[in-house]
């Protein structure tokens, strides 16, 4: 069975694990409204993607009695 010869400094171990990280969330704004949105994706909000006109999501109201 394979056993390390000897231990691994923290630097090393540190380089190994530098790629480990979160990458945060990449906000971009709508040219249009604003908004914060997704890069790449249509406007939540106005339903634009590059100057094209998407459908708007579809907004579920429930009955409000």
């Amino acid at each position: 069975m394979a056993v390390p010869k000897r231990r691994t400094s923290r630097s090393k171990q540190g380089k190994r694990r530098s790629h480990l990280h979160a990458t945060p969330i990449q906000v971009t704004y709508c040219p249009e409204c604003n908004e914060p949105m997704l890069p790449h994706r249509v406007c939540p909000q106005c339903g634009k993607y590059r100057d094209k006109d998407y459908a708007p999501p579809e907004k579920s109201e429930k009955s409000q009695t």
